[in-house]
């Protein structure tokens, strides 16, 4: 199981984000457990300069804005 963690505020994108990672893990098979992240010191201890970020088991994969589906796969793989 990968531990995936979203940072971001709860916004809109944050959300999303967080469902992209759902249906990625689906599709490849992969079981996840995603947590969100909305505390600000959290966020900022995490490295995460814009939100939504993500990290995949607590290595910091994305920041800013939704990420790439084929990218999020390949993180998800790895």
């Amino acid at each position: 199981m990968k531990n995936v963690k979203v940072y971001g505020p709860g916004c809109a994108r944050c959300e999303s984000t967080a469902e992209m990672v759902r249906q990625a893990a689906e599709k490849l098979g992969v079981v996840v457990e995603v947590e969100k992240v909305s505390d600000a010191k959290s966020i900022a201890m995490a490295g995460v300069m814009s939100t939504p970020g993500i990290s995949i088991d607590g290595k910091l994969v994305h920041a800013g804005g939704l990420p790439d589906a084929a990218r999020l796969e390949g993180w998800l793989s790895a």
